[in-house]
């Protein structure tokens, strides 16, 4: 008998929408919501999985909120304006206590979550590989500080990155709305 089973299922367009609709009412349920709420609520999901049994699976996903999470407080992220916003509104759904599937149900509770941070990172795919880029950098400098390099030149070093990567972002996302707006989509596949 085995140890582990693999599950997985395929989500329509008609699937990926009805998730898009649902995460769209969230999030217009709390636009009003602070930026403090909605990673107060996102903690408290993250904290409240790691208290249960839930499946790996589950806690892997939201898990992911945590990348987010750090993207916001990230003082030399400093990510602003729009690109924030994006970043928030993927999070509100998290801000919702009475999500699809309520969180108590064993096992099941906490499936709505996983499929919904798992869509908030595809789309934000582009911030989160940016801002991991910009996190690998910065942990080099630091090396390359340790062995006396000045803290001047790294700042410097660090606001030029910093502003590439916000650009490529956003170089990337345009071209990704232009592709999808021309017909790419499908079935999207999750594995567990």
């Amino acid at each position: 008998m085995a140890d582990t089973m693999r599950v997985s299922f395929d989500l329509t367009q008609t699937d990926l929408k009805h998730f898009r609709r649902v995460m769209r009412e969230v999030r217009e349920k709390h636009s009003k919501s602070t930026e403090t709420e909605i990673i107060a609520a996102c903690r408290l999901l993250i904290e409240g999985i790691a208290q249960t049994d839930s499946p790996d699976f589950v806690r892997e996903r939201v898990q992911k909120l945590e990348v987010l999470i750090r993207m916001l407080e990230d003082s030399e992220w400093a990510l602003s304006g729009r690109d924030r916003d994006r970043v928030l509104r993927g999070m509100s759904y998290f801000a919702e206590p009475d999500d699809m599937i309520p969180d108590k149900v064993p096992v099941l509770g906490f499936l709505d979550d996983a499929i919904m941070v798992e869509l908030v990172v595809m789309d934000l795919i582009h911030e989160i590989d940016a801002y991991n880029d910009f996190c690998e950098y910065r942990d080099q400098r630091a090396a390359r500080a340790g062995k006396g390099e000045d803290p001047a030149t790294r700042a410097q070093w660090i606001e030029s990155r910093r502003r590439a990567l916000h650009s490529r972002m956003r170089r990337r996302r345009q071209r990704r709305r232009s592709r999808s707006s021309s017909g790419g989509g499908g079935l999207r596949q999750f594995y567990w």
